[in-house]
């Protein structure tokens, strides 16, 4: 089915897969990631949201919609069916004045999860050396101080731990003045993950995981984006 999405993305003519195709693509790769179901009409939405169980987020479902949360494509926290009936409206409404021209296949419904230690993981293809996986803290932390770590594809157990422990904020992921732990072996794993999914999928140029919740027990990629490696 991996294939099929972006088979079916190359016969778009996009080089960009949704936030829910990518996430198809780990979940089939064995990654964990947030219950994520698409909702083509705002009945959907709804029938979605109740499979699910409340709380929901809401996003945009488009190719052509890059930045969700710039355009008002990305609500948070929904706990009522009535809600989730308005805010379909509202994120169509506000996406169509940014993005006209959009094609948006619907929104996705989420899970709301609880909040924990955001890391980020992410691949790109190095002109010289190929595949690139990287590893750092997520949010401001990735933005604004660059603390990521790199390693070439394949990577192995013992560089996903390295790439771990070398950023500069590994402290955090240790359970710093009192917060959470992370389970570091479970971001191992999906390091290791990631790396074999690339190294299977060529036809992927970036992926990336963001943020990726790291809590005491298991972490799970709660958004991801995948482009492909040129588009048809």
């Amino acid at each position: 089915m991996g294939l099929s999405i972006i088979q079916n993305a190359e016969r778009e003519g996009r080089s960009v897969l949704t936030e829910f195709e990518s996430k198809q693509l780990l979940k089939q790769a064995g990654i964990p990631v947030v219950e994520t179901r698409l909702a083509k009409t705002k009945t959907e939405a709804v029938s979605r949201s109740r499979e699910i169980g409340f709380p929901v987020a809401l996003k945009i479902a488009s190719p052509d919609v890059i930045h969700k949360s710039d355009s008002g494509g990305v609500k948070l926290g929904l706990s009522t069916a009535a809600q989730v009936k308005s805010t379909y409206d509202e994120i169509m409404g506000s996406v169509r004045r940014h993005y006209p021209g959009a094609v948006v296949h619907g929104v996705t419904v989420q899970k709301m999860v609880r909040p924990a230690t955001e890391v980020i993981i992410g691949t790109m293809k190095d002109p010289q050396f190929g595949p690139v996986l990287m590893f750092g803290l997520g949010g401001l932390f990735v933005e604004v101080l660059k603390d990521v770590s790199f390693r070439i594809v394949p990577v192995s157990r013992r560089d996903a731990r390295e790439m771990i422990e070398e950023i500069k904020g590994y402290p955090l992921l240790q359970g710093y003045r009192g917060k959470e732990p992370a389970d570091i072996p479970a971001l191992i794993e999906i390091i290791l993950k990631v790396s074999r999914f690339i190294e299977k999928t060529p036809g992927i140029k970036e992926l990336e995981l963001n943020p990726v919740f790291a809590y005491k027990e298991g972490a799970v990629a709660v958004d991801a984006r995948a482009t492909l490696e040129r588009s048809v």
